[in-house]
């Protein structure tokens, strides 16, 4: 499959900016992949194609304000700091991109806060954007957490045209955001309000929740037309025996089990036994999925509309059928329902 088939014109309107007043009021398109049926509907209809036992399958990382602004010393050159994981607690060592790159070198010491609360210094180089810095720091863990918290901001995505505010502190997390480490939302999820949740366990639909935390990679353009040569960054998951047994127990009796986007699905092709039920795990995964592919797990799945030529479109493709999503993404771009993070939602069935 080569990049240039997932190309289309997207009307820049579309892309948006800011995330539905309720989260269950979001549009939903659903796909019926066996008939090829396309129906408009909203979030809240979820309930109406899901029954007693089956699982939704949800990733329950949670986003850390990744975005920082610091002051280069001497030159006071302001820079963007976006943190991508720590990499050592003791040290206070973070893996970061900074923007602009071309002048932040080894030895530079780099400010943040007003009052300059923060310091850190560069220490090595890893791409062309990526530095290793130390922050200096010499108070308690939980004081040095609360810096990060008051310093960065929401790490919204480049194509929202605006500054994040307090609205975005919670709208830019799902609901069931429990273990931090992510700096891009498993936005599948944003549609999911804790009254629909409580609606769908009255149904006896359960929960299952594993962990992926998703990477700046997620946002990567993909640079080759062969896909077979792209290579996806690697991000941390989790999965624990308790997820297993309900999405093993539901898969053994045939229900409907539901991936709630496509960082749930990637953990969950991650970690699968020979006869394709879900097994613990807990690793790195570079898992690229693309057409042709074979799914092994979850048997729906929860994403919403993405950008053109993103791996993320690439995978609702390999798992609903190439020709019917895009399909479903002209009449998508026709009805103008709304892209990317804070868009509306498809449940491909």
């Amino acid at each position: 499959m080569k990049l240039s088939k997932f190309v289309f014109d997207l009307p820049l309107n579309l892309i948006a900016q800011n995330p539905a007043k309720k989260r269950e009021d979001s549009r939903m398109m659903v796909v019926h992949r066996k008939t090829g049926q396309l129906e408009d509907k909203h979030f809240h209809n979820i309930l109406d194609y899901f029954d007693d036992k089956d699982v939704f399958i949800v990733n329950n990382t949670k986003v850390f304000p990744a975005r920082m602004y610091g002051r280069k010393e001497k030159t006071g050159a302001l820079v963007e700091v976006f943190l991508l994981r720590e990499l050592n607690h003791a040290n206070r060592l973070w893996d970061v991109v900074v923007d602009p790159a071309r002048k932040i070198r080894v030895g530079n010491k780099l400010f943040f806060g007003d009052s300059e609360e923060l310091v850190a210094e560069v220490i090595d180089n890893t791409t062309s954007r990526g530095r290793t810095i130390r922050f200096l720091w010499e108070g308690s863990e939980e004081d040095f957490k609360k810096q990060l918290e008051a310093l960065g901001e929401t790490p919204l995505p480049k194509y929202i045209k605006r500054k994040p505010d307090e609205e975005d502190r919670e709208r830019y997390q799902t609901v069931y955001a429990k273990h931090e480490g992510a700096v891009a939302a498993p936005t599948a999820g944003f549609h999911f309000s804790p009254e629909l949740i409580k609606r769908c366990e009255i149904k006896g639909i359960r929960f299952a929740e594993i962990t992926l935390h998703t990477g700046l990679g997620t946002f990567r353009t993909i640079e080759v037309e062969d896909l077979h040569k792209h290579k996806m960054d690697a991000e941390y998951y989790q999965i624990d025996e308790f997820a297993c047994k309900i999405v093993n127990k539901a898969k053994e009796e045939n229900r409907r089990i539901c991936s709630i986007g496509t960082t749930t699905m990637r953990a969950l092709e991650s970690s699968y036994t020979s006869q394709h039920f879900l097994k613990p795990g807990e690793g790195w995964t570079n898992n690229f999925i693309y057409p042709p592919y074979d799914f092994n797990v979850a048997n729906s799945m929860v994403t919403n509309f993405h950008l053109p030529k993103s791996s993320l479109l690439i995978l609702a493709c390999a798992f609903g059928g190439y020709d019917l999503i895009m399909e479903a993404y002209k009449k998508a771009i026709k009805d103008k329902y709304t892209f990317s993070s804070y868009g509306d939602a498809m449940l491909i069935l």
